[in-house]
Protein backbone atom coordinates (compact mmCIF):
# COMPACT_ATOMS: atom_id res chain seq x y z
CA UNK A 1 0.00 0.00 0.00
CA UNK A 2 1.19 3.52 -0.78
CA UNK A 3 1.52 5.87 2.20
CA UNK A 4 1.06 9.48 1.09
CA UNK A 5 1.36 12.79 2.91
CA UNK A 6 3.17 16.10 3.01
CA UNK A 7 5.76 18.00 5.01
CA UNK A 8 3.35 19.52 7.51
CA UNK A 9 3.78 22.30 10.00
CA UNK A 10 4.83 21.60 13.57
CA UNK A 11 4.12 25.19 14.65
CA UNK A 12 3.02 25.40 18.26
CA UNK A 13 4.66 22.05 19.05
CA UNK A 14 5.67 18.83 17.31
CA UNK A 15 2.46 17.22 18.61
CA UNK A 16 0.48 19.31 16.11
CA UNK A 17 2.11 17.64 13.09
CA UNK A 18 -0.01 14.44 13.15
CA UNK A 19 -3.19 16.50 13.43
CA UNK A 20 -2.12 18.70 10.51
CA UNK A 21 -1.45 15.56 8.47
CA UNK A 22 -4.88 14.18 9.32
CA UNK A 23 -6.54 17.40 8.07
CA UNK A 24 -5.22 16.81 4.54
CA UNK A 25 -6.13 13.12 4.46
CA UNK A 26 -2.54 11.91 4.85
CA UNK A 27 -1.42 8.56 6.20
CA UNK A 28 2.23 9.65 6.22
CA UNK A 29 3.96 12.94 6.91
CA UNK A 30 7.24 14.77 7.30
CA UNK A 31 8.12 17.36 9.91
CA UNK A 32 10.99 19.29 11.44
CA UNK A 33 11.60 18.14 15.01
CA UNK A 34 13.13 21.54 15.81
CA UNK A 35 13.41 24.92 14.09
CA UNK A 36 15.19 24.12 10.83
CA UNK A 37 16.98 27.47 10.65
CA UNK A 38 18.43 27.55 14.17
CA UNK A 39 21.32 25.56 15.60
CA UNK A 40 19.78 24.94 18.98
CA UNK A 41 16.34 24.55 20.50
CA UNK A 42 14.92 23.82 23.90
CA UNK A 43 14.63 20.12 24.74
CA UNK A 44 11.41 18.28 24.03
CA UNK A 45 9.32 18.12 27.19
CA UNK A 46 7.71 14.95 28.48
CA UNK A 47 4.38 16.58 27.64
CA UNK A 48 5.44 17.28 24.04
CA UNK A 49 6.48 13.66 23.61
CA UNK A 50 3.33 12.24 25.21
CA UNK A 51 1.04 14.47 23.12
CA UNK A 52 2.88 13.57 19.91
CA UNK A 53 2.51 9.87 20.57
CA UNK A 54 -1.14 10.28 21.61
CA UNK A 55 -1.93 12.20 18.43
CA UNK A 56 -0.33 9.46 16.33
CA UNK A 57 -2.67 6.99 17.99
CA UNK A 58 -5.65 9.28 17.42
CA UNK A 59 -4.87 9.77 13.73
CA UNK A 60 -3.85 6.17 13.08
CA UNK A 61 -0.59 7.23 11.47
CA UNK A 62 2.22 4.80 12.18
CA UNK A 63 5.71 5.87 13.24
CA UNK A 64 7.13 3.95 10.26
CA UNK A 65 5.38 6.40 7.94
CA UNK A 66 6.94 9.56 9.41
CA UNK A 67 9.97 11.04 7.65
CA UNK A 68 11.54 13.68 9.87
CA UNK A 69 13.78 16.24 8.17
CA UNK A 70 16.92 17.68 9.72
CA UNK A 71 18.01 21.32 9.84
CA UNK A 72 19.06 23.09 6.65
CA UNK A 73 22.10 24.41 8.52
CA UNK A 74 23.74 21.01 8.93
CA UNK A 75 26.63 20.18 6.57
CA UNK A 76 28.26 16.87 7.46
CA UNK A 77 30.77 17.33 4.65
CA UNK A 78 31.96 20.76 5.76
CA UNK A 79 35.64 21.40 4.97
CA UNK A 80 36.23 23.17 8.30
CA UNK A 81 36.62 20.56 11.12
CA UNK A 82 35.13 22.84 13.77
CA UNK A 83 32.07 23.67 11.69
CA UNK A 84 31.70 20.04 10.67
CA UNK A 85 31.71 19.10 14.36
CA UNK A 86 29.04 21.74 15.01
CA UNK A 87 26.92 20.13 12.29
CA UNK A 88 27.53 16.66 13.69
CA UNK A 89 26.52 17.74 17.20
CA UNK A 90 23.30 19.27 15.84
CA UNK A 91 22.64 16.14 13.76
CA UNK A 92 22.99 13.86 16.79
CA UNK A 93 20.64 16.14 18.74
CA UNK A 94 18.04 15.68 15.98
CA UNK A 95 18.51 11.90 16.05
CA UNK A 96 17.98 11.95 19.80
CA UNK A 97 14.80 14.00 19.37
CA UNK A 98 13.48 11.47 16.86
CA UNK A 99 14.28 8.62 19.25
CA UNK A 100 12.33 10.29 22.05
CA UNK A 101 9.33 10.82 19.77
CA UNK A 102 9.48 7.28 18.42
CA UNK A 103 10.17 8.54 14.88
CA UNK A 104 12.16 5.94 12.97
CA UNK A 105 13.45 7.89 9.93
CA UNK A 106 15.53 11.10 9.77
CA UNK A 107 16.00 12.57 6.30
CA UNK A 108 19.09 14.70 5.62
CA UNK A 109 20.95 16.37 2.76
CA UNK A 110 24.40 14.78 2.43
CA UNK A 111 26.65 17.86 2.46
CA UNK A 112 28.60 20.43 0.46
CA UNK A 113 32.32 20.83 -0.23
CA UNK A 114 31.98 24.64 -0.66
CA UNK A 115 34.71 24.49 -3.33
CA UNK A 116 37.31 24.19 -0.56
CA UNK A 117 37.96 20.42 -0.63
CA UNK A 118 37.52 17.71 -3.23
CA UNK A 119 34.15 16.02 -3.68
CA UNK A 120 35.79 12.75 -2.65
CA UNK A 121 37.02 14.23 0.64
CA UNK A 122 33.58 15.72 1.27
CA UNK A 123 31.92 12.33 0.76
CA UNK A 124 34.44 10.80 3.14
CA UNK A 125 33.68 13.47 5.75
CA UNK A 126 29.96 12.70 5.46
CA UNK A 127 30.52 8.97 5.89
CA UNK A 128 32.75 9.49 8.94
CA UNK A 129 30.10 11.71 10.55
CA UNK A 130 27.41 9.13 9.88
CA UNK A 131 29.47 6.35 11.42
CA UNK A 132 30.06 8.45 14.53
CA UNK A 133 26.38 9.39 14.76
CA UNK A 134 25.29 5.77 14.39
CA UNK A 135 27.79 4.59 17.01
CA UNK A 136 26.50 7.17 19.49
CA UNK A 137 22.74 6.71 18.97
CA UNK A 138 20.58 3.64 19.08
CA UNK A 139 17.79 3.25 16.56
CA UNK A 140 16.85 5.93 14.00
CA UNK A 141 17.54 5.17 10.34
CA UNK A 142 19.49 8.00 8.68
CA UNK A 143 17.99 8.66 5.27
CA UNK A 144 20.16 10.33 2.61
CA UNK A 145 18.18 12.64 0.33
CA UNK A 146 19.46 13.06 -3.20
CA UNK A 147 20.14 16.68 -4.10
CA UNK A 148 19.61 18.77 -7.24
CA UNK A 149 23.36 19.38 -7.45
CA UNK A 150 23.18 23.14 -7.03
CA UNK A 151 26.47 24.82 -6.22
CA UNK A 152 28.78 22.46 -4.34
CA UNK A 153 26.04 20.16 -3.00
CA UNK A 154 26.82 16.46 -3.35
CA UNK A 155 24.41 13.56 -3.61
CA UNK A 156 22.94 14.39 -7.01
CA UNK A 157 24.37 11.24 -8.56
CA UNK A 158 23.32 7.78 -7.40
CA UNK A 159 27.00 6.79 -7.37
CA UNK A 160 27.79 9.48 -4.77
CA UNK A 161 25.06 8.17 -2.49
CA UNK A 162 26.23 4.60 -3.04
CA UNK A 163 29.76 5.60 -2.02
CA UNK A 164 28.49 7.01 1.28
CA UNK A 165 26.44 3.88 1.97
CA UNK A 166 29.43 1.66 1.19
CA UNK A 167 31.44 3.52 3.84
CA UNK A 168 28.77 3.21 6.54
CA UNK A 169 29.48 0.33 8.89
CA UNK A 170 25.90 -0.44 9.98
CA UNK A 171 23.81 -0.77 6.81
CA UNK A 172 20.63 -1.30 8.84
CA UNK A 173 20.86 2.34 10.01
CA UNK A 174 21.14 3.95 6.56
CA UNK A 175 18.54 4.61 3.87
CA UNK A 176 17.75 6.81 0.87
CA UNK A 177 15.01 9.29 0.02
CA UNK A 178 14.50 10.10 -3.67
CA UNK A 179 13.28 13.64 -4.27
CA UNK A 180 11.75 13.65 -7.76
CA UNK A 181 12.49 17.33 -8.41
CA UNK A 182 16.10 16.87 -7.35
CA UNK A 183 16.52 13.65 -9.32
CA UNK A 184 15.14 15.25 -12.49
CA UNK A 185 17.48 18.21 -11.96
CA UNK A 186 20.33 15.70 -11.72
CA UNK A 187 19.41 14.08 -15.04
CA UNK A 188 17.16 11.19 -13.95
CA UNK A 189 13.92 10.95 -15.92
CA UNK A 190 10.53 9.62 -14.72
CA UNK A 191 8.18 10.93 -17.43
CA UNK A 192 7.46 7.75 -19.40
CA UNK A 193 7.24 4.11 -18.36
CA UNK A 194 10.51 3.37 -20.16
CA UNK A 195 12.29 6.36 -18.64
CA UNK A 196 11.01 5.46 -15.18
CA UNK A 197 12.14 1.86 -15.54
CA UNK A 198 15.60 2.98 -16.70
CA UNK A 199 15.99 5.40 -13.79
CA UNK A 200 14.79 2.98 -11.14
CA UNK A 201 16.74 0.07 -12.62
CA UNK A 202 19.85 2.23 -12.34
CA UNK A 203 18.91 3.12 -8.78
CA UNK A 204 18.48 -0.55 -7.93
CA UNK A 205 21.76 -1.50 -9.59
CA UNK A 206 23.85 1.30 -8.05
CA UNK A 207 22.16 1.67 -4.63
CA UNK A 208 19.41 -0.93 -4.24
CA UNK A 209 15.67 -0.74 -3.62
CA UNK A 210 16.32 -2.23 -0.18
CA UNK A 211 17.73 1.15 0.90
CA UNK A 212 14.78 3.20 -0.43
CA UNK A 213 13.11 4.48 2.74
CA UNK A 214 11.03 7.41 1.48
CA UNK A 215 10.34 9.75 -1.43
CA UNK A 216 9.62 13.45 -1.87
CA UNK A 217 7.06 13.82 -4.66
CA UNK A 218 7.58 17.22 -6.26
CA UNK A 219 7.15 18.55 -9.76
CA UNK A 220 9.81 20.98 -10.96
CA UNK A 221 10.05 24.39 -12.62
CA UNK A 222 13.17 23.36 -14.57
CA UNK A 223 13.89 20.94 -17.40
CA UNK A 224 15.88 17.72 -17.19
CA UNK A 225 19.45 18.00 -15.95
CA UNK A 226 19.37 21.73 -15.13
CA UNK A 227 20.60 21.14 -11.53
CA UNK A 228 18.33 23.70 -9.90
CA UNK A 229 16.12 22.99 -6.90
CA UNK A 230 12.80 24.62 -7.85
CA UNK A 231 9.72 22.70 -6.74
CA UNK A 232 6.32 22.97 -8.43
CA UNK A 233 2.81 21.61 -7.84
CA UNK A 234 2.06 18.21 -9.35
CA UNK A 235 1.38 18.35 -13.08
CA UNK A 236 2.33 22.01 -13.37
CA UNK A 237 6.00 21.49 -14.08
CA UNK A 238 8.35 19.62 -16.39
CA UNK A 239 7.87 16.22 -14.72
CA UNK A 240 4.14 16.05 -15.42
CA UNK A 241 1.52 13.79 -13.91
CA UNK A 242 2.68 10.64 -15.73
CA UNK A 243 5.86 10.65 -13.61
CA UNK A 244 3.85 10.35 -10.43
CA UNK A 245 1.51 7.74 -11.89
CA UNK A 246 4.60 5.62 -12.60
CA UNK A 247 5.72 5.99 -8.99
CA UNK A 248 2.31 5.19 -7.54
CA UNK A 249 2.22 1.92 -9.49
CA UNK A 250 5.71 0.75 -8.53
CA UNK A 251 5.17 -2.15 -6.14
CA UNK A 252 8.78 -1.88 -4.98
CA UNK A 253 7.96 1.24 -3.00
CA UNK A 254 4.95 0.18 -0.94
CA UNK A 255 4.84 1.09 2.77
CA UNK A 256 7.37 3.93 2.66
CA UNK A 257 6.43 7.59 3.27
CA UNK A 258 5.72 9.45 0.01
CA UNK A 259 5.89 13.11 0.95
CA UNK A 260 4.72 16.21 -0.91
CA UNK A 261 6.88 19.32 -0.69
CA UNK A 262 5.02 21.04 -3.50
CA UNK A 263 4.68 24.79 -3.40
CA UNK A 264 0.96 25.31 -2.68
CA UNK A 265 0.00 23.70 0.61
CA UNK A 266 -3.62 24.80 0.12
CA UNK A 267 -4.02 22.01 -2.48
CA UNK A 268 -2.09 19.25 -0.66
CA UNK A 269 -5.32 17.40 0.15
CA UNK A 270 -6.23 17.47 -3.55
CA UNK A 271 -2.75 16.31 -4.54
CA UNK A 272 -2.85 13.43 -2.05
CA UNK A 273 -6.23 12.34 -3.45
CA UNK A 274 -4.88 12.67 -7.00
CA UNK A 275 -1.85 10.48 -6.22
CA UNK A 276 -4.07 7.80 -4.71
CA UNK A 277 -6.33 7.89 -7.78
CA UNK A 278 -3.35 6.82 -9.93
CA UNK A 279 -3.05 3.42 -8.24
CA UNK A 280 -4.26 0.72 -10.59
Amino acid sequence: MKRVGAHVSAAGGVFNAPLNAQKIGADAFALFVKNQRQWSAKPLSDSDIAQFRANLTTTGIRAEHILAHDSYLINLGHPDPALRQKSLDAFIDEINRCEKLGVKLLNFHPGSHLNEISPQQCLQNIAECLNFAIANTSSVKLVIENTAGQGSNLGFEFAQIAYIIACVSDKARIGVCIDTCHAFAGGYDFRTKDAYERTMSEFDRVIGYKFLSGMHLNDTKNDLGVRKDRHESLGRGFLGLASFENIMNDKNIDEIPLILETIDESIWAEEIALLRSFVR
